[in-house]
């Protein structure tokens, strides 16, 4: 018998050909149900199961191992990603080689074992139930942030995880991000970013977007520029950056605390 599940209940599936690890994502699934409830309405070992049991009764989304017999976490992503109806992908493994292949994907997470209750809940966050919550037509899916993005770098491909960057930073045709440790040239455009992280980050400047949790506090700028009058103090770092003139409302809305 197929399960129902109620409107705006996430609908999951565990795909993992060990049994712990199922019952680990069981357990966690059911802490997690009364901040964001869920059900679980398939378990598979293998992706060839996985694949039989959408056919059946498609998934919000599907937590899914990557080393498995028959056919493994990768394949089984290509595939699921063909259906009309897919479900996304979150990668639940034990190993961290294969994360560019998942983001090349554009899976929506990527979860190292053993797993966290608060780093599941993050990323089940991420996913929007697939059915629509009354009779009329449902918004269209917009597609969930991403985790990390890549810098290509002396013939290497890096991650770096969004949580981190404290700043984005536009100059010429490249975009800066900043973390504690260093910066990275992204192939972006701010105005993209601040689409796709528009909650996460706040603009101070028409070249400048900044983590929201990096702020702690304003100064009164020093620079001779007009269009600057505040300066943006952040977490970990000793750089200011501007606030403009016409960004300043805005942000001393967001701030009011910081504000004189």
């Amino acid at each position: 018998m197929i399960p129902v599940v109620s409107p705006g209940v996430l609908s999951v599936m565990i795909v993992d050909d060990e049994a712990p690890a199922r019952v680990r994502l069981r357990d966690l699934l059911a802490d997690l149900a009364p901040v964001l409830p869920n059900e679980l309405v398939a378990e598979a070992e293998n992706g060839l199961l996985a694949l039989a049991a959408v056919a059946s009764r498609p998934v919000d989304v599907a937590l899914v191992d990557i080393q498995m017999p028959r056919m493994d976490g990768i394949a089984l992503a290509r595939r699921l990603s063909e259906l009309a109806q897919p479900p996304a992908v979150i990668f639940v493994t034990a190993f961290d080689a294969y994360a560019v292949q998942a983001f090349e994907l554009n899976v929506v997470d990527y979860l190292l074992k053993p797993v966290r209750a608060q780093r599941l809940l993050a990323a089940l966050q991420k996913v929007r139930p697939l059915r629509p919550p009354t009779s009329r037509s449902p918004a269209p899916l917009q597609p969930a942030a991403r985790s990390h993005l890549t810098c290509h770098e002396r013939g290497r491909l890096l991650l770096i995880p969004v949580a981190g960057i404290i700043y984005f930073k536009a100059d010429l045709k490249y975009v800066t991000a900043r973390t504690r440790d260093r910066e990275y040239l992204l192939d972006e455009s701010l105005s993209h970013l601040e689409q796709e992280f528009g909650e996460q980050f706040l603009r101070l400047h028409r070249s400048v977007l900044v983590a929201r949790e990096a702020l702690v506090g304003f100064e009164k700028s020093g620079s001779d520029d007009a269009e600057t009058q505040w300066q943006a103090m952040l977490r970990d770092i000793p750089e200011r950056l501007p606030v403009s003139r016409r960004q300043w409302p805005l942000v001393k809305s967001f701030a009011h605390h910081f504000a004189p």
